[in-house]
């Protein structure tokens, strides 16, 4: 199965044409967005679950532009939260521009993107409930991620919470939102918020995966980053329920500040089967998503939202 083909090239231009603005520094921020490219995965999904459910893609465009405006506002503000050099290979706004700029410019999409919203022809209501509702979910997932960090306070129920909040509740977005934009039954609803709930997991569980277990040529970016920013992912919590807890944690602790930490923790995630254990429970949630979708009536476009969810298991960055 592979996905059907999507109209990203009207969704670039539309959301050249929101981003357009008289300030130069929001301008270039917003030409660094349009031309990034990336996975477009929050739009592809807009259009699939609008196909899904009888929709037009002509209904779908400024949904799938709100839904990457959250995406890419969230994004400029991760990469300061986390200090970071690059984003997809690209200097982070706020190394180029500082972090006013970068701040404000996250904040002017989130403007857009309330805009847009005005603009879609019903059930605005709804829409603006779920959209806001989610960037709350987002915030509180960024904060509890420093908190769980700062008090050591690992488990799997927090782990859950955060990458939800960090993946998982935009991922849920970019599949309910066409449903309240359609007025779609609630089983249909429900069915799709399941699908973005599971999948959404599994997405963000395989980044987990592969900032541990993967290279830097095959990432295109450094390892171990969750480790060094005492992040206790899904294999990590696994180790921390093993024989080697006590070292684990003090890794975590250190930030993996060590020589040679990263390379340890790897070594005892491939020696204990964590790794393995991840990719079954990554497998597990991607089939729960795939089997909530058999209420919606079978179409090319469900048959694409299957296939991102069972090539999950696969993806390599």
């Amino acid at each position: 199965m592979s996905l059907p083909p999507l109209p990203l090239n009207i969704f670039e231009d539309r959301l050249r044409e929101v981003l357009r603005s008289k300030v130069e520094f929001i301008e270039l921020i917003g030409e660094d967005l349009a031309s990034a490219g990336g996975k477009r995965l929050r739009p592809s999904l807009v259009y699939l679950a609008v196909r899904a459910l009888g929709g037009q893609d002509e209904q779908a465009h400024d949904l799938a532009v709100a839904a990457e405006l959250l995406h890419s506002a969230s994004l400029l503000h991760d990469d300061l939260l986390d200090n970071a050099d690059t984003r997809r290979g690209r200097e982070t706004a706020f190394r180029r521009f500082g972090n006013v700029v970068s701040v404000m410019s996250g904040d002017y999409m989130l403007s857009k993107l309330l805009v847009l919203l005005s603009g879609l022809p019903a059930a605005v209501q709804p829409l603006t409930r779920a959209f806001g509702e989610t960037a709350s979910a987002i915030c509180e997932g960024e904060v509890l991620q420093f908190q769980v960090a700062a008090y050591g306070d690992y488990s799997l129920s927090n782990y859950l919470e955060i990458i939800r909040g960090k993946t998982g509740v935009l991922i849920e977005l970019a599949l309910t939102a066409p449903a309240l934009l359609l007025n779609a039954p609630a089983e249909q609803l429900g069915a799709l918020r399941q699908f973005g709930r599971e999948y959404g997991l599994a997405f963000q569980m395989q980044d987990d995966l592969l900032d541990l277990a993967s290279d830097e040529a095959t990432l295109g970016k450094p390892v171990g980053g969750d480790l060094k920013e005492g992040k206790a992912t899904y294999p990590v919590l696994l180790l921390l329920g093993g024989p080697d807890a006590a070292e684990v944690r003090q890794i975590l602790e250190r930030r993996a500040a060590e020589p040679g930490d990263v390379e340890r923790v790897r070594t005892l995630a491939e020696a204990q089967g964590a790794f393995a254990a991840s990719l079954a429970e990554i497998e597990r949630r991607s089939m729960l998503a795939v089997q909530a979708l058999a209420v919606l009536p079978a179409s090319p476009a469900r048959e694409g939202l299957e296939s991102l969810a069972l090539l999950e298991r696969q993806r390599v960055r």
